[in-house]
């Protein structure tokens, strides 16, 4: 690609704006249609075209969400996310090639919030965004910002920390929200459509989202995340935290969905 010195600059600020976006993507044409819904949208917008320069933009800016491309010269998205996620919490949404589910997968269980399958609508990444910027600045109510606890976790929501045994967990913003939602109804199943609908506020969307992020949870939050004792399966029904004490595993142990993310087939 043309090295065209105007291209990382920003664009113009609206006088109003819903945020700052950093999008990443070195296909023009692509950034181009981007950053022009997103500024109609009244977002002011961020740009690079590969990894090293989305990092120093990251630094500069500090952009409330970033829209990254998973294919980048020089770095992929994934490290880039990785890296963005050294400095602090930022919400990202992953911009994917069609039918490449491991990708996807893969930039879910990188830490990303959301994902839009390459070709997408402008007006949908819109959507997305504004979804995932709702979500991240959702002001707790009143009556859900007391400390959660319960089979030796804990959770502050209103300063969003999380702690297993006393052990400070790193949660992305979706797996706090999972977790949390989780600890205010014990022992309740919740099916992947449900958890959608309450966590991530989408009435559409790719169920395996869910799956990924409470297998990703698994990880954070048990002590044998291939047997887990909180987070249950319940077998073509869903999912449930089970607060009581440890014992045997019976029906809401590994259930096939377990089974077919440790296979990676979602």
């Amino acid at each position: 690609m043309e090295n065209n010195p105007s291209a990382h600059a920003p664009a113009p600020v609206p006088q109003r704006t819903r945020g700052r976006v950093l999008v990443v993507d070195d296909d023009p044409t692509v950034a181009e249609v981007v950053v022009g819904y997103l500024h109609r949208a009244g977002y002011a917008v961020e740009q690079a075209d590969d990894g090293p320069a989305a990092l120093g933009r990251f630094a500069e800016c500090r952009p409330d969400l970033v829209v990254l491309d998973l294919m980048l010269p020089a770095m992929d998205g994934f490290e880039v996310c990785r890296r963005m996620r050294e400095h602090g919490p930022v919400p990202v949404i992953m911009l994917t090639a069609r039918g490449d589910e491991e990708d996807r997968i893969l930039g879910l269980e990188t830490g990303a919030d959301d994902y839009v399958t390459k070709p997408f609508s402008p007006r949908e990444l819109v959507l997305r965004v504004d979804s995932v910027l709702r979500r991240a600045r959702a002001v707790v109510p009143v009556d859900d910002a007391g400390p959660l606890s319960g089979g030796g976790l804990d959770l502050d929501p209103v300063a969003r920390r999380a702690h297993r045994d006393g052990r400070a967990l790193a949660l992305t913003l979706r797996e706090f929200d999972l977790l949390a939602f989780l600890l205010r109804h014990p022992g309740k199943v919740f099916g992947r459509e449900e958890l959608m609908r309450e966590v991530w506020g989408w009435d559409f969307g790719d169920l395996s989202t869910v799956t990924v992020h409470i297998r990703r949870l698994r990880g954070k939050v048990e002590q044998d995340p291939a047997r887990p004792r909180l987070i249950r399966t319940v077998w073509g029904v869903g999912y449930r935290l089970d607060l009581e004490a440890e014992g045997p595993r019976t029906d809401a142990g590994a259930g096939p969905d377990e089974g077919r993310e440790r296979g990676r087939v979602l």
